[in-house]
């Protein structure tokens, strides 16, 4: 009889805990790891904000289901878990601070990971990470910890991460995949590993090629998203509808605009320029295109704080002390993070404008002192709404009913095309 896969998913948030619950659904006996023992603590005991689904099952029915039956556990402990591991996916991310890439926690992993390590042990690194840093920083940390010889006591590859948060579990098995090792020997390894859970296609290359790959996708979706933002400036100036507009240009089969929003967030799309700078200033690269699509996104909340005060002004009010009620504060659609969420430079704009800021999200757990209790008490008397980010209440509200509890002549500001225009002679909708 063939033994389950022993596996450890380092890092247990949004990417590694759906991660390691595919796993465990597959049938391996899988050990998370991470350093925040609250959240250890909660997984345990069968708790978790993520509203990731699969097969009619919530990710906290899969956690219970997989705790009950054995196949998986969280620990503190990297130690405990390579007592009964030989399989590690590092999942840890990189954060930002000032466009600056911050390495330090991916270094600590390795460096405590390297201290458990064993001969014939499989590394693989999931985290989108700056080209070069599985073989330039990763490897090295690994050996020197270890004492072990990386691609021959043990086996290293990087696999890019490519999952899209509300569709996690499906795409852990059917998104296809690109890994690369730092031998041909650590690249079999980490395709066998892929397999367990993967139903696709795995594509080897070159392990810098799979670092670097995985950068250019979430960039070229951040250029897109800011050349649509400008295609939304002259629709708006010119009358015409910028959702239309994009319907009837993505009839184009060639053509696929995404569409614009009030900025762009999240942990994957923002950062991945400042992934990509490190090696690009390294090579004495140039990159004025990326750069200013950047910058187009990032000023998103300042020209959508313009439209509402003008607006408003229309409608005889100033935005300095105005009520807005900002409706959903997650970085996307239909989820509860609101890491790196264009929504927060919103609210902080609005407020450094005199602005009363009333928010609510119904599936954001995050507390604000901003962030109201239900959709009534966040519009009741609003000179003006927001709607940031799609959750089912507001899919399914009754905007009408909504602007009659509003203050007199209320502006419905939709950034993402989900207010009917025609609610009433009283209340404006505006769209981008």
């Amino acid at each position: 009889m063939t033994q389950p896969v022993r596996v450890a998913v380092v890092g247990l948030g949004f990417v590694g805990l759906p991660l390691a619950l595919t796993y465990a659904m597959k049938g391996a006996n899988v050990v998370g790891v991470d350093i925040v023992p609250r959240v250890v603590d909660e997984i345990n005991a069968g708790h978790s904000h993520h509203l990731e689904s699969y097969q009619g099952k919530t990710l906290a029915q899969i956690l219970r289901e997989q705790i009950d039956a054995g196949r998986f556990r969280a620990t503190t402990s990297y130690a405990e878990a390579a007592a009964e591991v030989n399989h590690y996916i590092v999942t840890a991310g990189l954060p930002v601070h000032n466009g600056d890439p911050d390495l330090g926690p991916l270094k600590n992993c390795a460096q405590t990971l390297g201290s458990v390590l064993k001969k014939g042990d499989t590394v693989m690194i999931r985290s989108t990470v700056v080209p070069g840093t599985t073989e330039e920083v990763i490897l090295p940390i690994l050996e020197e910890a270890s004492g072990l010889v990386a691609g021959t006591d043990f086996y290293l590859t990087y696999c890019s991460e490519r999952i899209a948060e509300g569709r996690a579990f499906e795409e852990f098995i059917h998104m296809p995949l690109v890994l690369g090792g730092i031998n041909e020997k650590s690249a079999e390894k980490g395709k066998e590993l892929l397999s367990v859970i993967s139903e696709t296609e795995v594509t080897i290359s070159d392990i810098r090629v799979v670092e670097t790959a995985k950068v250019i996708e979430n960039i070229q979706r951040d250029v897109n998203i800011a050349m649509v933002q400008e295609f939304a400036r002259f629709a708006e100036a010119f009358g015409i509808d910028t959702f239309e507009l994009i319907k009837v240009a993505n009839t184009h089969t060639r053509v696929n605009l995404l569409t614009p929003g009030p900025g762009v967030g999240g942990f994957c799309l923002p950062n991945a320029l400042y992934y990509l700078q490190p090696k690009a200033r390294e090579l004495e690269v140039a990159l004025p295109l990326l750069q200013q699509a950047r910058m187009i996104n990032d000023s998103v909340p300042e020209v959508l704080i313009g439209m509402l005060e003008q607006a408003l002004k229309e409608k005889g009010k100033s935005l300095a002390g105005s009520r807005v009620a900002v409706l959903g504060l997650a970085m996307k659609d239909f989820s509860n993070d609101d890491r790196v969420s264009p929504v927060s430079d919103v609210i902080k704009l609005l407020q450094a404008k005199g602005v009363d800021v009333r928010s609510y999200d119904p599936a954001v757990p995050t507390r604000y002192e901003h962030k109201v209790d239900s959709l009534e008490e966040a519009v009741r008397g609003a000179d003006a709404l927001m709607l940031t980010a799609v959750q089912k209440e507001f899919a399914e509200a009754d905007w009408a009913a909504i602007a009659s509890q509003m203050a007199a002549s209320p502006i419905l500001f939709d950034t993402k095309n989900r207010i009917p225009k025609g609610l009433d002679s009283h209340a404006t909708v505006m769209r981008i």
